[in-house]
């Protein structure tokens, strides 16, 4: 005979709410007045559903919105213990319970190490357009909170905010504020009643929010999580019918799936990404053919990655021959672009030529992150073709500015600088370059 197992979940709840057995069924006998289906359940009952027998399956939405109101955050059944709805095919989680999961996962920085461990899947299924559009299962709406456009602008302007404090000082420094605001704020916004119009508003930002979340955990290292945040964005981007975000979010998992030095899957994304978006307008074409060039380059394709260099200049030049509507991707962008398709297909001393050129046609207002990792990627490139003290040089400035930085790929960067100077060791610059880099990063 199988002993039943305490519900751990449920357990580690009811601790929290800080509630008696009595106080908790009273809770839930009054949701169930509120909903039309008074309840009788008593101290005996709680104690069973702690003991591991499960609540009724019509009992469970009660129980979790008894402690949501208790703790003032959402729950979701798996925080609970509970075996999702029947109606949730293949036992996979809504898209609203699945994103209150994934979030509140990352609102505990000491738990990183632990989270950033899922690994980058080449074979991700990535939800199509037509797959996405309008589709989002329904979801129950809370009657005691309605919201408006207000709501949908604070979560863009905060969104603005925490993407300079991903810019100004990296994803390990954000992320934990970004889904800490995504799972308490914007998870309840897109319950809420509210008007059609609205409601599309609303999944649009967070499916923004969400992309910038997942960039966030890309920056970390997290790159399994990264690709959970960016499904979750594409779900709500065409649940809301935004076009726009859903093509940016598959770029985006092309600049990931490329920056780990996949090719072929980083040419999927971004020909999915250039070939779905809804808008023919020069900004955008040079935003897509950009990442496509490198794309190619990476996977071997070295007409198909020249050709679309050329469509991202013609973009480029075209764009900002027309005054008001650029934006997103420069010449200096363009530039970075070009470095990484020559020194995808061999071209070294290209490739560093072009990122001078990015660094000299750089706004002041781009952000500091990449500006560190850029030139992280132009010393390492100085150095591979033996000249070893402009890399130190490069390095160095990269040196002055890293404590102020908390991000992952950087930290990675950094740390290899030590190792590619370890037989350059009777120059001191070479010496001193990475005893300063070994101090930095043990601190």
């Amino acid at each position: 005979m199988t002993t039943r197992q305490p519900n751990a979940g449920l357990e580690r709840l009811f601790r929290e709410s800080g509630w008696t057995m009595r106080q908790l069924a009273q809770a839930v006998n009054r949701i169930g007045t509120e909903h039309g289906t008074p309840l009788k359940y008593q101290q005996p009952s709680v104690h069973q559903w702690l003991s591991g027998h499960l609540p009724k399956e019509s009992v469970r939405p009660l129980v979790l919105e008894a402690f949501a109101r208790r703790l003032l955050r959402p729950v979701t059944h798996s925080e609970a213990g509970f075996p999702l709805p029947p109606e949730e095919s293949n036992s996979r989680p809504t898209t609203v319970e699945g994103l209150i999961d994934l979030g509140r996962q990352d609102m505990d920085p000491s738990r990183r190490s632990v989270l950033g461990a899922g690994l980058f899947s080449v074979a991700l299924t990535v939800p199509g357009w037509q797959d996405v559009v309008g589709r989002m299962e329904a979801v129950k709406k809370n009657p005691r909170l309605r919201i408006g456009q207000s709501e949908v602008q604070a979560v863009r302007a905060m969104t603005e905010r925490l993407s300079d404090l991903d810019d100004d000082f990296g994803g390990r420094y954000a992320r934990p504020m970004a889904a800490a605001f995504l799972v308490n704020t914007v998870t309840p916004y897109l319950k809420a009643d509210t008007s059609s119009e609205t409601r599309k508003s609303m999944l649009s930002a967070a499916s923004f929010l969400c992309y910038l979340t997942g960039w966030m955990a890309v920056d970390e290292g997290a790159h399994g999580r990264a690709q959970q945040y960016y499904v979750k964005a594409l779900e709500l981007a065409g649940a809301g019918g935004d076009h726009n975000t859903y093509c940016h979010v598959l770029r985006g998992m092309s600049v990931q799936a490329a920056n780990l030095g996949h090719g072929t899957s980083a040419v999927r994304l971004a020909n999915a990404a250039a070939e779905t978006a809804p808008e023919s307008s020069s900004r955008m074409r040079a935003f897509m053919a950009g990442q496509q060039a490198h794309s190619y380059a990476l996977a071997g394709e070295k007409k198909n990655a020249l050709n679309s260099l050329r469509e991202a200049e013609r973009a480029v030049n075209q764009a900002e021959s027309q005054l008001g509507t650029f934006g997103g991707f420069s010449s200096a962008t363009l530039a970075y672009s070009t470095a990484e398709v020559r020194h995808a297909l061999g071209d070294t001393k290209g490739s560093i030529e072009s990122l001078q050129d990015h660094f000299r046609l750089r706004d002041s207002t781009d952000m500091q992150r990449s500006k560190l990792i850029f030139s992280s990627l132009l010393a390492e490139r100085q150095l591979e073709i033996g000249h070893l003290e402009a890399a130190c040089v490069t390095w160095n400035g990269v040196l002055d500015e890293y404590p102020a930085i908390h991000s992952g790929r950087i930290d990675g960067q950094v740390a290899r600088i030590a190792s590619s100077l370890s037989t350059y060791q009777a120059n001191s610059i070479a010496r001193q370059t990475s005893e300063r880099s070994r101090e930095l990063c043990t601190k």
